[in-house]
């Protein structure tokens, strides 16, 4: 059997920029020092005249980007998570967020993935920081072909958007001719009538290895695909609330205010069904190997598969 196709997301965000320059011609490229990191650099070489480094000032950067976006362009700011969200959070709220322009924030480095970087740059929080940022969209591709889409579908989108990617190489896992991205809609992996794990990033690889490992024993589960969190596809999770009986949540983030907060609020409000939440409990990350940390935090489909199996 073939090895499965990995590639990073982040790898993915600076080949999709490059791709879509031509087509999109208003396309400007910034970041904040890190272009080999972000990749960005990629961009930057085919394009030069179309990128601006700001140095290490991503607040500074979200203000550059939000005037150039005033002018009629279409900015695409980068940098990892923990700056592109936290760092600059006021300022995407008031500057881009409030005045809704069509800015474009491309976060890498997302979740403790980041590996030895440790605690500092892992950030687990910037889902919940951006879900509150009234007519922000919200995007978490689970691969590269996902990734790709994502960028696009942010280019074709008026008005503020976050992309979130990642450092590891994760597994390809929708390049088939039937897939379609469609911003606001889920994308159901595989059919089940036990549970629904909704997963969402680099997560959604790990939830249909553990959906295997269940199916091993008799549990059938059905896994869905969350690449928009915002605007959240409410229908289709009710639906699979309403069919299976039990939810699932996998994300690389805190359990507090990202996915599993968004669909714990729609089940609430519109079919009261049983949720178990998984992710980053409440804590901090740290320093190691990005594999070894998924592992640790049961993050990874052996994982996910044990958490589910004692829930249930």
């Amino acid at each position: 059997m073939s090895e499965v196709k990995k590639i990073a997301t982040r790898v993915s965000y600076g080949n999709a920029l490059t791709e879509l320059a031509e087509e999109f011609p208003n396309l400007v490229v910034l970041d904040a020092d890190l272009a080999a990191a972000t990749q960005t650099g990629i961009f930057k070489k085919a394009y030069p005249d179309r990128h601006i480094d700001c140095g290490i000032a991503e607040c500074n950067m979200v203000g550059i980007a939000a005037g150039i976006a005033a002018t009629g362009k279409i900015p695409f700011v980068s940098s990892f998570a923990m700056f592109a969200a936290g760092r600059a959070f006021e300022q995407v709220r008031n500057a881009v967020g409030y005045p809704k322009l069509n800015v474009k924030i491309g976060a890498t480095h997302a979740g403790i993935s980041v590996g030895e970087d440790g605690a500092s740059h892992q950030c687990n929080e910037d889902i919940a920081l951006m879900r509150t940022i009234p007519g922000m969209v919200v995007l978490n591709p689970s691969d590269d072909v996902e990734a790709k889409a994502a960028v696009r579908a942010a280019l074709e989108h008026e008005g503020p958007v976050y992309c979130r990617f990642g450092r590891l190489a994760a597994p390809v896992i929708n390049d088939n001719k039937d897939y379609k991205f469609e911003l606001g809609k889920g994308v159901v992996l595989r059919e089940g009538k036990d549970l629904t794990i909704v997963a969402t990033g680099l997560e959604v690889g790990y939830a249909l290895e553990a959906a295997e490992m269940l199916a091993k024993e008799g549990v059938d589960a059905k896994v869905i695909n969350i690449h928009t969190i915002k605007p959240l596809d409410e229908d289709l999770i009710v639906a699979a609330a309403k069919e299976t009986g039990k939810i699932v949540t996998v994300e690389e983030h805190s359990v507090i205010g990202g996915l599993g907060s968004a669909v714990c609020d729609v089940l609430c409000a519109k079919a009261p069904t049983p949720v178990l939440k998984i992710g980053m409990q409440d804590m901090f990350g740290e320093s190691g190997p990005a594999v070894a940390l998924l592992e640790k935090y049961k993050l990874d489909g052996k994982g996910i598969y044990e958490q589910v199996k004692a829930w249930i």
